[in-house]
């Protein structure tokens, strides 16, 4: 199976702040993983890492094979990665659909970026939201406009950080649903999750974090059997 992406021996300062010790891991075209952690363990500063997002940066991050620690954030991009961060960056003097519009096509291997169609095909609140500023969303509206907005580029790994966080069940739902039907494309999915029971379900292969390393990492097979070991380590 082609790897999407291998982290080796990764470290991460922001300034004088060492925030990753040695980050090993690895991702394999199509899976679901989740990093799983307590605030602060260093998994949103593993994806920005992975971005370039981050001061200083010393490893291997491969993306689909290319080295990419030295590369600059525009063209780390351009291998085909798209980052949906916690904060959604949506533009607010822009309607839903200008915001849809925006980015420009970084990847082709899924046949370049969704269309407007597929976009509401789904997600049919957009559709219905589609002249509406961006803040004028509900928070899940503007969560699923985020995810949206990255699959016009045509990336095929895609980055999500806390996707589910503070959004009602049902908006988590239709969140989960459209992981899977993205995992059914082809898609290559990293997330950080502090919601475990919207991870547990969705994800190929877990890996836990804490003070800015791995420390547990594990197949879905194995959920059952490790759940002592995440109530230690992450309190669900």
């Amino acid at each position: 199976m082609a790897i999407a992406l291998k982290i080796s021996d990764l470290h991460a300062w922001y300034g004088e702040s060492h925030v990753l010790h040695g980050v090993n891991m690895e991702v394999n075209a199509g899976e679901v993983v989740t990093l799983l952690g307590r605030n602060g363990a260093g998994r949103t500063s593993t994806l920005r890492a992975i971005l370039g997002l981050i001061d200083t940066r010393k490893g291997s991050i491969r993306i689909h094979g290319t080295e990419s620690i030295h590369l600059p954030t525009y063209r780390i991009a351009h291998l085909g990665i798209g980052y949906c961060p916690e904060e959604r960056g949506i533009f607010a003097s822009l309607t839903c659909e200008e915001n849809l519009l925006l980015p420009p096509v970084v990847g082709e291997t899924l046949g370049g970026g969704m269309s407007l169609a597929e976009i509401y095909e789904m997600f049919p609140n957009l559709a219905e939201r589609r002249t509406s500023p961006g803040t004028r969303l509900s928070g899940g509206e503007q969560q699923m406009l985020a995810v949206a907005r990255i699959l016009r580029t045509g990336a095929d790994l895609l980055l999500l950080d806390e996707i589910s966080e503070g959004l009602a069940p049902v908006i988590v739902q239709a969140l989960a649903r459209m992981i899977m039907t993205l995992k059914a494309k082809g898609y290559t999915i990293v997330m950080v999750e502090q919601n475990f029971r919207f991870a547990a379900p969705l994800a190929d292969h877990f890996y836990v974090m804490e003070h800015g390393q791995i420390v547990e990492q594990f197949e879905a097979a194995q959920l059952a059997e490790k759940q002592q070991t995440l109530n230690t380590l992450l309190g669900v």
